[in-house]
């Protein structure tokens, strides 16, 4: 099941970052991070349990961000993944949001559900702010892929 995040998730969604990040997906998140941006989250519950999450950044009045997206490894190849990207793209189309991007390893994921590769330099400089933070900063390695969603 899919919800809005809870406080009470706050510690889940910071043990699936974690091992994500431990291995260079994702940016690291600090606890404290995560209990600021908690209504940005969304999760993916079973049996009471987080098996998985997503954040959507809103960067601008036509841009935002999927991120911290992350799936426990027992529950991968189940398609979670690509419903809580979706959940995003339904709220930032509910919001007005023209596009949305995601900074990514995971190519051929993405382009699955439709973002095509674009050059970083068509991303406002804004969004860099959180790249400081990640030990690859300057020299990132990831792709940007962007999604239109409204005309």
């Amino acid at each position: 099941m899919i919800r809005k995040a809870r406080i009470a998730d706050a510690r889940a969604i910071h043990q699936l970052l974690v091992s994500y990040a431990r291995d260079g997906l994702v940016l690291p998140r600090s606890l404290s991070d995560i209990y600021e941006e908690i209504r940005n989250f969304y999760v993916w519950e079973e049996e009471e349990t987080v098996v998985g999450t997503v954040c959507l950044q809103v960067c601008w009045e036509d841009l935002a961000e999927v991120r911290s997206l992350a799936v426990a490894a027992e529950t991968e190849g189940r398609g979670i993944g690509r419903q809580l990207v979706e959940v995003c793209l339904d709220e930032a189309k509910d919001l007005g949001i023209k596009r949305v991007f995601a900074l990514t390893y995971k190519v051929a994921f993405f382009a699955k559900i439709g973002f095509v590769e674009i050059e970083k330099s068509q991303l406002p400089h804004k969004i860099w702010g959180d790249c400081m933070k990640c030990a690859k900063f300057p020299e990132c390695d990831e792709t940007a892929m962007s999604l239109d969603i409204l005309p």
